[in-house]
């Protein structure tokens, strides 16, 4: 087996340098299991933050499905094939009445760089209102709407036709609370950039947006700012997409999609991300009308999108879901594990807040509760201090000063005490000491 230098040595050597790796100290994993990973010394480490493996790593049943039809067959969707049929009519089930069309790909920025195409198509425009700190993917076209990226290290700033609006932030953004005023400031901010769409004489494509921001920082909108948001986009005839790459999939725990949480209805949902538990697997689901018109003589094909592993993973992980009733313990365990961190919060200043819905959680680090000056540096250090005592974190938001916390949804109340008592054994450090 190599050495940690030995990897390191070799990355450098054949692999790009903009990949990152986590932690100051990197860990070098071989097994995992449920909620734990191990590393090569056979330590365990309780992971609070790979929401890939949604049903926890390794699920057997997962596991034994794809091995099932890997010996079977895998091709792609030119051929017909129970398992894509089944499973698009079991996952567009779980939607809305009217989001019934689904177009299966490999990621989650794949799934959103199609759905850009698909609203584009259908308005015949490019105007993208875009919500601040929002990331929706890593193509090119994905990078100009995503102002994560573009805003910051090497960002190129957003293209003319892409409208920005603050995040609607209730803890630090330009209108702060949680009530209908506050929603309603950030809507009338919707509508402004709608205006300035039309008064330029152009037409609005899309706004795109997550119900629970996650790489904004686990922000959760004041109360009706997503309906209000899409109630004036689809009024000025846009197109409303909800990124669910992140939080869908009970995840929210109260319902199967973050959307839902906010009783907001899309033109367009994209997931990616839990669906496949780490096996590469996205969907794009829309209305019929949008899907007639995108059917304009261009084949849509996906090499993998589809194929009949890929769609029996994604059968088992949406039957273990059901089955082991996932979605009811996100719910449960995570409204304890934020009941805990809410007492944690009020043994250290330097948490300025603590929010999420099921087991997609975040801790806002500060330097002063008067300024609310983002605290990046010290959430850095909490995460790695975190993972020297075993316990998987990272952090976020456009100043890096939130802790996420979006364990797979195995995670068990005795798993929320020990991520809460080592956060607060953690703070009490002298480190972490504001005035």
């Amino acid at each position: 087996m190599l050495t940690h230098k030995e990897i390191l040595e070799l990355r450098k050597q054949f692999i790009g340098p903009s990949f990152s790796i986590s932690y100051r100290e990197p860990l070098h994993i071989l097994r995992a299991e449920g909620q734990y990973l191990f590393d090569d010394h056979g330590n365990r480490y309780l992971d609070a933050v790979n929401n890939i493996s949604h049903v926890g790593h390794c699920h057997p049943r997962v596991i034994a499905a794809a091995e099932k039809q890997a010996r079977l067959l895998n091709t792609n969707a030119r051929y017909l094939h129970d398992s894509i049929v089944h499973y698009a009519q079991d996952l567009t089930g779980t939607f809305p009445d009217g989001l019934d069309v689904c177009y299966f790909t490999n990621s989650g920025s794949e799934s959103n760089d199609l759905a850009l195409r698909m609203a584009r198509l259908f308005t015949g425009s490019r105007e993208s209102i875009v919500l601040n700190g929002a990331y929706h993917g890593h193509t090119a076209a994905l990078i100009e709407i995503s102002p994560y990226k573009f805003d910051g290290p090497a960002g190129a700033g957003a293209p003319e036709y892409v409208h920005v609006i603050p995040m609607p932030d209730p803890y630090r953004g330009r209108f702060r609370g949680n009530d209908q005023e506050t929603s309603t400031q950030y809507a009338g901010l919707i509508q402004d950039a709608i205006e300035n769409i039309k008064n330029n004489g152009k037409q609005v494509a899309l706004f795109i947006a997550e119900a629970i921001m996650g790489c904004g920082g686990q922000v959760i909108f004041p109360q009706s700012f997503l309906q209000q948001a899409f109630e004036l986009v689809k009024k000025a005839s846009g197109i409303c997409i909800a990124d669910e790459v992140q939080i869908g999939f009970g995840r929210v725990g109260t319902h199967f999609w973050g959307f839902e949480t906010c009783g907001a209805i899309p033109d367009i949902v994209t997931v990616g991300k839990s669906m496949g538990n780490g096996h590469p697997l996205s969907a794009v689901i829309t209305r019929k009308e949008i899907a007639n018109a995108f059917d304009n003589g261009m084949e849509y094909f996906n090499s993998f999108g589809g194929n009949p592993v890929s769609c029996t993973i994604g059968q088992a992980v949406l039957d273990v879901v059901r089955d082991e009733h996932l979605q009811e313990n996100a719910l449960e365990v995570g409204s304890y594990l934020l009941d805990l961190l809410k007492e944690v919060k009020k043994k250290h200043p330097i948490i300025g807040d603590v929010r999420g819905q099921g087991l997609f959680l975040g801790v806002e680090l500060i330097k002063d509760h008067d300024d609310l000056i983002p605290a990046g540096d010290d959430a850095d250090l909490t995460v790695n201090m975190m993972k020297d005592e075993g316990i998987l974190l990272s952090s976020d938001g456009p100043d890096h000063n939130v802790l996420k916390i979006k364990p797979p949804l195995v995670f068990t109340k005795d798993n929320a005490l020990e991520l809460a008592e080592t956060l607060d054994k953690v703070l009490n450090q002298d480190n972490f000491r504001i005035d």
